[in-house]
C-alpha cells in the first residue's frame, strides 16, 4: 500500500522504520518541528532525518493546514499511518485515503488516551501496558481497535523500563494491523467508551510531590519521573529538593504528612497520606536526592538530622 505517515519523536521514529522495512511504500512523512518543551526533548529521534536519509519528501507542520492538505491528495496515499501526532488531523484529512488512517498509541486503549500513557499508568498502578493501532475517527484515539499488544509492569519498573518495553512493539503492531489492512479485512473491534480515560500532558505542577498522597503512589510517581524524565520534586527549608529514589517504608509512621521523621536501612522515612495521623500508614523512605543546585547524593546524608518537614511549595 502507498502510505503517507504523521509522526514526531522516537515513536515515529521507530514507525517510520518499521515502514520502510515492511513492503508498504512511504510516500510522504509529514513530522513536527523540533520543540524545546521538556517531554517532547526526550526520546527524540528525528522522523525528518530518516526520511531525508530515504529520499522521502517530508512535509514540517505544527499542524495541519490547506497545502498540506494539498500535497497529500497529490500523494494519493492508500493509508496514513500516525504516531505520536501531536495536533488534532482533521476529518477531510484522516477520511482522505481508501482505508482511511492507522493510529499508533502506547496505551492499552479504551483507557490512557491522550498524553504521556506510561507515566500515567505507573503512577496509577496499573498491572499491564502496551500498544494499541487503531482507525481513527472523530474522537480523540476513540476509533476501532485493529491490533494491540501488552507487556507486565514489573514490580520496579521505571517510565523508562516502560518506555524500552513498549517502543519494541510498534513495529509488529503496525505492520500486523497493516496486513489485516490489506488483506481487506474492514471490521474492528469497538472500543467500550465506558471504560475510556483521558490524560493531558506532563506539566511541572504534575511531578511536585503532594505528602497526603499515600507512600505507593509516591513511590511510583517517583519510579513514573525516572531519568531522563524531570524527577519528581518536593522543598526542604524553602529550596527546591528533587527525588531521584525512594521505597515504601517497612514500618509505619504516624504523625504529619511531610515530616522528617526515621532512618530505615538505606532511606530517610518521610510521613505520608492523608490519614497519617492514625499510625497505620507506610512512609516513603527517599533514597537518593538531588539538591537545587544540582548535587545528587544519599538521603542519609543530606538529612544531617531528623526533624522538620518537606513541604509542596517553597
Amino acid at each position: 500500500m502507498r502510505v503517507v505517515m504523521f509522526g514526531y519523536q522516537t515513536w515515529g521514529h521507530r514507525t517510520l522504520q518499521a515502514l520502510l522495512d515492511s513492503e508498504h511504500d512511504v510516500v510522504t512523512v509529514v513530522t513536527h518541528p523540533k520543540s524545546e518543551h521538556a517531554y517532547e526533548k526526550i526520546w527524540s529521534d528525528s522522523v525528518a532525518d530518516l526520511a531525508e536519509e530515504h529520499g522521502i519528501p517530508t512535509i514540517i507542520r505544527n499542524r495541519p493546514d490547506d497545502e498540506l492538505f494539498a500535497r497529500l491528495e497529490d500523494a494519493a496515499p492508500d493509508i496514513i499511518v500516525a504516531n505520536n501526532w501531536r495536533t488534532w488531523i482533521p476529518p477531510r484529512i484522516y477520511t482522505l485515503p481508501r482505508h482511511g488512517t492507522l493510529n499508533v498509541h502506547d496505551s492499552l486503549l479504551p483507557k490512557y488516551a491522550g498524553f504521556s500513557p506510561l507515566i500515567w499508568a505507573l503512577i496509577n498502578g496499573e498491572p499491564e501496558v502496551g500498544v494499541t493501532a487503531h482507525m481513527m475517527d472523530e474522537q480523540l484515539d476513540a476509533g476501532d481497535i485493529v491490533l494491540q499488544r501488552a507487556v507486565t509492569v514489573e514490580a520496579a519498573d521505571t517510565a523508562t523500563d516502560l518506555f524500552h518495553k513498549t517502543v519494541d512493539l510498534i513495529a509488529p503492531v503496525t505492520t500486523g494491523a497493516l496486513d489485516l489492512i490489506a488483506s481487506g479485512q474492514a471490521e474492528f473491534t469497538k472500543q467500550d467508551r465506558s471504560q475510556a480515560t483521558f490524560f493531558h500532558k506532563r506539566a511541572e505542577e504534575d511531578i511536585r510531590i503532594d505528602w497526603n498522597w499515600p507512600a505507593a503512589d509516591l513511590e511510583r510517581l517517583v519510579r513514573a519521573q525516572s531519568a531522563p524524565y524531570p524527577a519528581a520534586f518536593t522543598f526542604h527549608r524553602g529550596k527546591r529538593l528533587e527525588v531521584v529514589s525512594a521505597v515504601v517504608s517497612e514500618g509505619r509512621y504516624g504523625g504529619t504528612p511531610g515530616r522528617i521523621f526515621y532512618r530505615e536501612g538505606e532511606g530517610v522515612v518521610i510521613v505520608a497520606g492523608a490519614d497519617a495521623r492514625t499510625g497505620r500508614n507506610h512512609g516513603l523512605a527517599l533514597t537518593r536526592v538531588r539538591t537545587a543546585d544540582g548535587r545528587e547524593l544519599p538521603a542519609t546524608e543530606y538529612f544531617t538530622s531528623m526533624g522538620g518537614y518537606l513541604t509542596s511549595r517553597a
